[in-house]
């Protein structure tokens, strides 16, 4: 990747590591079905609004709306719902650490998926230091929470199974409009989400002005902002390198976490961040080209 997709990687990372900030603040009132629902909800309407500006061209075939709007189920209604929920028993900080093992899924699914990526074991090696860095990170909080936190950790790890499957599916709708893709994927979320939360959750009590400021920034900022920058970067760098993001994503979270929640970070976890760092090298391929050099040299 060159430095421009590094750019927008370290971003995109760092604003979704807001958003475990916001679904903090947001499950102070809400459920996680309702937090799930606002997200997409506000999110679409904020895609549907960048699309009206662009004058974008809006897909007919309802066939593809039909695709589309399961592909966002299975990439937003599920892991929204399931981080909030799992955030009930763990901190923001961990749950975005271990949203930092997509990677890792996604390049195994990737490797096995008709027409993937093929990893190579330069790749592998850095998805493995990734999985050892976030396996530092999240230990201080699973010895001290024991058997009490599996649940919640099992629960992040389905979100970045479905975070894995979608971004390999996202490949063939490379040739959809990113606006009008996400916009079209994230409304299929809301369209099932909002039954679902009313009928599991009832009718939602907001009384507090920030969480009406965190719906709105995890809506417009932490998802049809990056979905605009995402959709158009994705076919780009691959769906390897575009995960690495969740690699960046535990450490805003962890220091938002600190300065915002009075959350607090083990020495181990700094530790952990570094190696994560390291892991980001080897998928990015810098330090096989570094190894290449030194052997011709």
């Amino acid at each position: 990747m060159n430095l421009r997709d590094w750019f927008w990687i370290i971003l995109l990372g760092a604003i979704w590591g807001c958003s475990f900030i916001f679904n903090a603040i947001l499950i102070r009132e809400l459920g996680p079905l309702w937090v799930t629902t606002l997200r997409v909800s506000i999110g679409a309407l904020g895609c549907w609004g960048v699309l009206v500006v662009l004058r974008k061209p809006v897909p007919r075939d309802p066939g593809l709306w039909l695709k589309l709007g399961g592909l966002g189920i299975v990439a937003y209604a599920i892991p929204f719902a399931l981080f909030p929920l799992a955030q009930s028993s763990l901190a923001s900080g961990v749950a975005a650490i271990i949203n930092a093992l997509t990677p890792m899924t996604t390049a195994i699914i990737s490797h096995f998926w008709i027409g993937g990526e093929r990893a190579d074991r330069t790749k592998f090696t850095g998805v493995a230091i990734g999985f050892v860095g976030a396996a530092i990170l999240v230990s201080p909080a699973l010895s001290s929470g024991g058997e009490s936190h599996l649940w919640a950790v099992l629960a992040c790890l389905g979100a970045t199974l479905c975070y894995a499957l979608s971004l390999n599916i996202t490949r063939s709708f490379k040739h959809i409009e990113p606006t009008a893709f996400a916009a079209i994927a994230l409304t299929g979320a809301a369209v099932v989400s909002v039954p679902v939360a009313l009928i599991v959750e009832g009718v939602p009590h907001v009384a507090r002005s920030e969480t009406w400021g965190a719906a709105l920034a995890i809506g417009l900022l932490s998802t049809a902002f990056t979905f605009q920058v995402m959709y158009r970067i994705l076919p780009r760098v691959g769906a390897t390198n575009f995960a690495t993001t969740t690699f960046v994503a535990p450490i805003s979270a962890l220091v938002l976490g600190v300065l915002l929640l009075g959350e607090a970070v083990a020495p181990v976890q700094i530790v952990g961040m570094l190696v994560i760092f390291s892991g980001l090298l080897f998928i990015d391929g810098r330090i096989r080209i570094l190894w290449r050099r030194r052997a011709a040299a």
